[in-house]
């Protein structure tokens, strides 16, 4: 694309009433014994030390930092816990208030947090009330700690209140103010599910949030940033998700989302008033976000959105933790809001294009609900792409910094650090064991729905069958089996779980992983590589392991043959941990995934239930056994019913 060029509206000093919010208060919050963290005090000072040496504190109206009523912050969350937050930092607390956090989703507390948590929710109603008067046209609240985590009754994800929900409901519930409709962009990296919820059912909030998800393995590690999450009921429609499917998201591809999906939208829903939930952990070089968004990306994506509600616009800092990077993007922002500077750069690359795939479906869920996305995106455009690069090539200035993060993300925050620190060496370690494994072909014996050759390769290509709820990533290598075989293995099959992400309600196929003579399961080959085979691992797994090393390896291989199976540990929270060797075809090892023999005492004790397929899920057992000539379609029916009622 060629390089993009915005010109102020003025050159003269600046028309529009700016208000800037920052109180050190805020910075009383840290961890207890101010061991390292990334959501930490610096950061807001860094953003405030920037904006006073480059002259815009003093172009803008700096305001005070007020602490919010209760009765504001119970519109958003439930009485206990704003009873919590308020008395968190008090001496009564002062003996459990670490065993509190720890209980919690990557939290800390300490004396000041309580003050801190009031005056962040408390700062972000204030400008946004000050704009809404008309007394300011824009603002900035450079506030800790964040909040679009923060569910109900629930602090998560280092955000005790959730500030901008509260702000957006003090709107709307003061009628004077004649705010009726708001627009919230959520550009943090991770997905904003407390915001999300907050507004699930409410039609004058329209929420959009962009973020990784890679298929709900990225913090918060759910499927609520998933695409399908719309709204409900009469907010139906109002919730947009745009789940990015990788790292290294750029300015191409945001500013794509911009154009092809938020801009429509939001010309059509027409806002009064925009509050944006302003995380730059998305920005390059930040050691959580793994993206490369540049200062100049985020000044085009405010400058877009500054043609609507009379470019009435609060930005509430949400998370950010490279220092050099937030402070550079806040900067950008501030000359958008001030009109001051040209806001120069460059969009010389194209979207991945795994960002188009993304835009069409997003398109295609909500076009019942937004004319303006009823029409295909030109296949011109789409044919614009990019590939996931190899290795980065814009890395962080402050490395020193990144390699402090990887330090605490060991011990401190790893819930929320799913993202690769350092990633330059990771990638290339994935790539050299990548390329080790490609050569290695093993036969992945199926015995569920991946008999269906449509169905498995969806875990090599991506993408989904009618039934599925849920998309598949697929593999790096997307290249097909080299060859496709039955056979027959005396193993049982049964059917457990009452729901899975991908299918619904219903169980699923497992394997026990002992053998019996007089037991009987069709398994149906596939010859790949031992590449592809970690990644249908990873995927079948629902796994945050980020796959710099390969999950099953060489010596794994050795092991397995040896031992007859082997757990693993890097994904031993998934469903289908357990590798089960099941003989040679050719001198080439059969291997299968299924549960444990822990897992099996769980499923006949009935801590874990036994529970029969739905109807999507047989049929596709069903197909697979027809179509690969191993059963009539009545054998087929017979034989899952066998299997899902027959005591185990």
């Amino acid at each position: 694309m060629e390089a993009v060029e915005t010109a102020s509206r003025s050159t003269s000093r600046s028309l529009r009433r700016v208000g800037i919010l920052y109180d050190e208060r805020m910075c009383r919050h840290h961890t207890p014994d101010d061991e390292p963290h990334p959501e930490n005090p610096n950061r807001i000072r860094a953003i405030w030390n920037k904006l006073q040496s480059a002259g815009i504190s003093q172009r803008c109206e700096v305001l005070s930092a007020k602490e919010a009523e209760d009765k504001y912050i119970l519109s958003v969350h439930g009485k206990s816990h704003v009873d919590l937050i308020r008395n968190i930092s008090s001496q009564q607390y002062n003996s459990r208030r670490n065993r509190i956090a720890s209980k919690l989703n990557s939290i800390y507390l300490n004396e000041g947090s309580s003050e801190a948590a009031y005056l962040a929710a408390g700062s972000v109603i204030e400008v946004a009330k000050r704009v809404a008067k008309g007394e300011l046209d824009s603002a900035f609240a450079i506030v800790r700690p964040p909040g679009h985590h923060a569910e109900h009754d629930e602090a998560m994800g280092f955000c005790l209140f959730n500030n901008v929900a509260i702000a957006t409901n003090f709107l709307l519930n003061e009628k004077e103010l004649g705010i009726n409709k708001i627009l919230i962009v959520d550009w943090d990296v991770h997905h904003g599910n407390g915001t999300q919820k907050t507004f699930w059912k409410d039609p004058r909030v329209l929420f959009f949030s962009v973020h990784r998800h890679e298929f709900g393995s990225f913090y918060p590690s759910n499927d609520d940033g998933d695409y399908t999450m719309i709204g409900e009921g009469p907010g139906a429609g109002y919730n947009i998700n745009v789940p990015w499917e990788n790292g290294r998201c750029g300015d191409a591809d945001y500013l794509a989302v911009w154009d092809h999906i938020l801009i429509p939208v939001a010309k059509q829903f027409n806002p009064d008033m925009i509050l944006i939930s302003a995380g730059f952990d998305a920005a390059v070089g930040d050691p959580l976000g793994g993206c490369c968004v540049t200062p100049y990306g985020y000044a085009m994506l405010l400058r877009k959105l500054m043609d609507f509600a009379r470019g009435k616009i609060v930005l509430a800092l949400e998370g950010g933790y490279n220092l050099a990077s937030i402070s550079n993007s806040a900067l950008a922002c501030m000359e958008v809001l001030l009109d001051e500077k040209i806001v120069t750069g460059s969009t010389e690359a194209y979207p991945f294009e795994s960002t188009w795939r993304v835009i069409q479906v997003v398109r295609q869920e909500l076009k019942a609900f937004w004319s303006v996305l009823a029409d295909e995106v030109p296949t011109k455009l789409i044919s614009q792409k990019a590939p996931i690069p190899v290795k980065k090539i814009l890395i962080s200035s402050c490395d020193s910094e990144a390699e402090d993060v990887e330090e605490l993300l060991q011990e401190v925050i790893r819930p929320l650090s799913t993202l690769r620190v350092d990633e330059d060496c990771r990638e290339s370690a994935s790539v050299s064991w990548r390329s080790d494994l490609s050569n290695i072909d093993i036969w992945y014996a199926t015995f569920g729905s991946n008999m269906w050759k449509p169905r498995f390769l969806f875990y090599i290509e991506g993408g989904q069958v009618d039934g599925m709820q849920k998309l598949c990533s697929g593999s790096m290598d997307k290249r097909p089996p080299k060859e496709i075989l039955w056979k027959i293995f005396p193993h049982r099959l049964f059917f457990g779980r009452e729901s899975t992400r991908t299918w619904g309600l219903g169980g699923v196929a497992f394997l026990h992983p002992e053998s019996k003579n007089e037991d009987i399961v069709h398994m149906c080959l596939y010859r790949i590589t031992l590449e592809q085979f970690n990644d249908v691992l990873h995927q079948e797994n629902i796994s945050s392991y980020d796959m710099s090393s390969p999950l099953f390896d060489l010596t794994s291989l050795d092991c397995v043959k040896e031992k007859g199976s082997i757990n693993l540990e890097a994904v031993k929270k998934g469903w289908y941990h357990n590798v089960v060797y099941l003989g040679m075809e050719r001198d080439i090892p059969i291997l299968t995934m299924t549960c444990d023999l822990s897992d099996i005492e769980n499923f006949k004790s009935g801590k874990v239930p036994l529970h029969a397929p739905s109807e999507d899920y047989a049929n596709t057992l069903v197909k697979g056994l027809v179509e690969g000539g191993q059963l009539s379609e009545e054998e087929a029916v017979s034989y899952i019913k066998e299997a899902a009622t027959k005591p185990l």
